[in-house]
């Protein structure tokens, strides 16, 4: 039997969203301890909602036997005026329920998200992964993505006036 005839990947709905909203808090959890600046108590990245609406977002679930086990979005954004693109698209909100884990579900998922911006006339793709959080990293590298930049932070309230 072929288990990925299960697997529907399809646009989200209002519907989803006590799902995706459940999903954002887990998400958060495991990003804590890559993040000392996150906030205690729930945070909401973006409002899924309005990623759903937006028409330069696309926010897809992964549907298994009509339970929803992952998620991402795509939105199309400006670039910055010195990068050689006018636009590319972002990914975001990626996410597998970790019992789901491991079938390739989150590279599944990506290319339909890359079939999305290509779609929409945009040839380059970025998302923002923890430098440390290596199970990510090693997924995205795995999905054709390379990292071009690290973003880096120094605590200095306890800086040494004598320096």
């Amino acid at each position: 039997m072929n288990e990925n005839k299960d697997i529907l990947i399809r646009p989200a709905v209002n519907n989803d969203l006590p799902k995706l909203a459940e999903f954002l808090q887990f998400l958060v959890r495991a990003e804590r301890p890559f993040d000392v600046t996150l906030k205690e108590g729930e945070i909401f990245y973006y409002d899924i909602q309005e990623l759903i609406l937006d028409s330069n977002s696309e926010v897809l679930v992964i549907d298994i036997n009509n339970q929803i086990v992952g998620c991402g979005y795509a939105q199309i954004r400006s670039a910055q005026p010195y990068q050689k693109n006018e636009f590319f698209g972002y990914l975001g909100f990626m996410y597998v329920d970790p019992q789901f884990r491991g079938r390739g579900l989150i590279n599944l998922l990506i290319n339909h998200l890359k079939k999305w911006v290509l779609s929409q006339g945009i040839t380059e793709v970025r998302l923002d992964v923890y430098y440390d959080n290596e199970a990510a990293v090693n997924a995205y590298k795995k999905a054709g993505f390379k990292p071009i930049i690290t973003t880096m932070r120094c605590d200095i309230s306890q800086m040494d006036d004598t320096i």
